[in-house]
């Protein structure tokens, strides 16, 4: 599954020795990219026009940021038909996850099928470790209510931000921060139930009173606890992750976990975001997904 370069604000324009170089906003970065094994095809003066470069710290899981021009750490792009607030922070990150922008073209095309067939905008849509919010704004976009959950205020804060420079601030959207294990174990006590599931867990993480999630240890009774909220009328189960050693195979069967028993399309496959800068526009590995789409 590629996401094409051709949207507005974002396009990866090389990558090779384990890096990226890319054209976002107004700036020209060259970050990390730990499966970027291979030579670039861009010469050595492409590269070295970068405004900012991020290096990794060799003693933990930060780094910094090196500057050639004056460039501002915060600003808006668009992409993939939504409006972001990036922000070049101390861990690389910036908000935007191109790799899913087909992953957001799915769900709502998805959406959009169902509520034509059916006339019924009644479609409910849970995110859990939502970020900054591309999955919720995509099935907003689309018509859905949406339940988006992330265990860091400041990055709800952050979608809620997202969200208005998308338009969609009256849009039916609830934005909760709590841990996700038990915010689904709650609901499943409450008999509650939805249309659509979307999670993109990370390989550790903290919720908001402590709370430990461990990938290896908690996946499994979470992916246990979301198939007793699947509606008997779903539509869909996005399951993407970014943890090294899981692969399609790993997520085709994990997701059956959820969906194993429904009729409908399981497929899986690798993120990639393709380069638009070279001779070869080759792939970029940005993680992995499966998805199951109810039969229409």
């Amino acid at each position: 599954m590629t996401a094409q370069p051709a949207n507005a604000d974002y396009q990866l324009l090389d990558s090779g020795h384990m890096r990226k170089l890319e054209r976002i906003g107004p700036y020209l970065l060259d970050r990390p990219s730990l499966q970027a094994i291979w030579q670039p095809q861009l010469p050595d003066s492409d590269w070295q026009r970068a405004d900012g470069i991020y290096e990794r710290s060799a003693q933990d899981d930060g780094g910094h940021w090196i500057f050639h021009r004056k460039v501002n750490r915060e600003f808006d792009v668009l992409y993939g038909d939504l409006h972001f607030h990036l922000k070049l922070t101390n861990f690389g990150h910036m908000g935007l996850f191109a790799e899913q922008r087909e992953n957001w073209d799915w769900m709502r095309a998805a959406i959009r099928a169902r509520m034509r067939r059916t006339h019924d905008r009644n479609l409910f849509v849970l995110n859990l470790f939502g970020y900054t919010g591309g999955s919720t704004l995509a099935c907003s976009q689309a018509g859905a209510h949406c339940i988006h959950l992330d265990a860091a205020r400041g990055v709800v804060d952050w979608a809620r931000k997202n969200a208005d420079l998308s338009g969609l601030t009256d849009r039916p959207i609830r934005w909760l921060v709590d841990d996700a294990l038990k915010f689904v174990q709650r609901e499943q006590r409450r008999g509650h139930t939805y249309q659509a599931i979307i999670l993109d867990p990370p390989t550790f993480g903290r919720g908001p009173k402590g709370e430990v999630f461990k990938i290896e240890d908690d996946l499994v009774p979470l992916l246990q606890a979301c198939r007793s909220l699947l509606a008997e009328d779903a539509l869909f189960v996005l399951y993407s992750c970014h943890t090294p050693g899981f692969t399609p195979i790993a997520l085709h069967n994990q997701l059956e976990i959820v969906v194993g028993g429904r009729s409908g399309t399981l497929e899986s496959g690798e993120m990639t975001v393709a380069e638009s800068g070279t001779p070869r526009r080759r792939l970029l590995p940005s993680g992995v997904y499966a998805r199951w789409l109810a039969e229409q």
